[in-house]
């Protein structure tokens, strides 16, 4: 009887050690789990962020699971970029994701250690945001959108649909490195597809209403605002004010056509946002931004809002249509 006790006792005492050993390991085991922090900052929270978090979901990472994401929206006032980095470093995330020049700038200017991902971005190269495309040196790497080869396509495109178009009206701001080289570009483009372009200067929301009183006073044909965050937070009005005054107009991103404008040529936003997951992604597994090229587009998007076209009394031709990636009815 007392040999059968102390077997069970003994028994016991090993299932008990063996739990006691095992409940550390399994407790251990989901500590060893880190949290990757990172940070977002951008004009406003639209689609092509969902496209980043899915990339960042296809490559494993879960929110609350393996990453924590903190986001700063400048809401179309480019000014608060700056203090929104700082807040942003100040949370000590391991990675900054960044989209359009003002914000990426903002976020170089408040770290030269913490990793830098832009979304995308304009002529990098040429504004100081890296050394070179190949190799872009120092915290800062990612995707970039093609500069003036994007031009004589846009002007192509508004010709074959308005071809009696001579004057366009640019809304852009000149306080923007970036903008004055796309200016530039614009103006070449312009120049051997016959158009002349006119400047319409925008630089804060409020400067809108005289801007639209411009276009309309300096007999502009058709228009293009650029894609900063100003345009960008009033691109509602921008389109309302085009088709109230019938006249063609055309963008760089897709949302303005949402909005009601004519049609849009451009990189693929949501491509280049996914594939922003990637470089992070990398970094998170050691890499170094100054040794990661900066990419540029592969896939384009023309979108068309026949809807648009018909209240402009506007015909677009058939094979424009075929070859649009999105149409509106």
């Amino acid at each position: 009887m007392r040999r059968g006790v102390h077997r069970r006792d003994i028994l016991a005492t090993v299932i008990l050690g063996i739990g006691l050993f095992a409940a550390p390991v399994a407790v251990d085991a989901q500590a060893a789990v880190k949290i990757h922090r990172i940070a977002v900052l951008g004009n406003e929270n639209a689609p092509p962020w969902e496209a980043f978090r899915q990339g960042l979901r296809d490559l494993g990472y879960v929110e609350g699971r393996n990453i924590s994401i903190e986001s700063r929206w400048s809401e179309g006032k480019a000014d608060r970029h700056p203090a929104l980095a700082i807040e942003l470093v100040a949370l000590r995330p391991e990675v900054i994701v960044a989209s359009g020049t003002q914000a990426i700038r903002a976020a170089k200017q408040a770290t030269t250690t913490i990793p830098i991902v832009m979304a995308v971005s304009a002529y990098p190269d040429k504004i100081g945001l890296v050394a070179s495309l190949a190799s872009p040196g120092g915290n800062v790497t990612g995707l970039s959108n093609l500069g003036g080869e994007l031009h004589g396509k846009l002007l192509e495109l508004l010709k074959a649909t308005a071809p009696n178009v001579s004057r366009m009206a640019l809304l852009w701001n000149p306080a923007n490195p970036v903008e004055r080289l796309t200016f530039r570009d614009l103006r070449a483009a312009a120049s051997a597809a016959g158009v002349e372009i006119q400047s319409v200067e925008v630089r804060s929301p409020d400067d809108l209403p005289t801007a639209f009183a411009a276009v309309v006073s300096q007999g502009a044909q058709a228009l293009l605002a650029h894609a900063n965050p100003v345009n960008y937070k009033g691109r509602q009005l921008i389109a309302d004010f085009a088709l109230r005054k019938r006249i063609p107009s055309i963008f760089q991103e897709k949302i303005f056509v949402e909005a009601g404008g004519l049609m849009s040529y451009a990189p693929s936003f949501n491509d280049l946002f996914r594939r922003a997951a990637t470089y992070v992604d990398k970094i998170l597994k050691g890499a170094k931004p100054a040794d990661l090229p900066v990419e540029q587009p592969t896939e384009f998007e023309l979108i068309v809002n026949l809807k648009t076209a018909k209240m402009l009394g506007l015909t677009v031709p058939s094979s424009l249509l075929l070859r649009a990636d999105a149409v509106i009815e």
